[in-house]
């Protein structure tokens, strides 16, 4: 039996120049900047559980990075 090989959709993962822009915002948004460095508190929580889902800056940022608003950068 031959092994079917995983298919991407052509649009699913094309990054945009809006994307970076939106992702770039996020970068610097004092609230997410917190939660990255902290990594606990209000901000923290903030972005995990709500901003994350709400916010189209945190969405671009997972797309462009590849990891949550809140996960720390290294």
């Amino acid at each position: 039996m031959a092994k079917k090989k995983a298919t991407v959709k052509p649009g699913k993962n094309k990054i945009s120049d809006k994307d970076r822009k939106m992702a770039k915002f996020c970068l610097n948004c004092p609230v997410c900047k917190h939660a990255r460095k902290q990594q606990k508190g209000l901000a923290f929580q903030f972005v995990q559980k709500i901003e994350g889902n709400l916010c189209p800056f945190c969405k671009a940022y997972e797309r462009v990075y590849g990891k949550k608003a809140h996960q720390p950068v290294f």
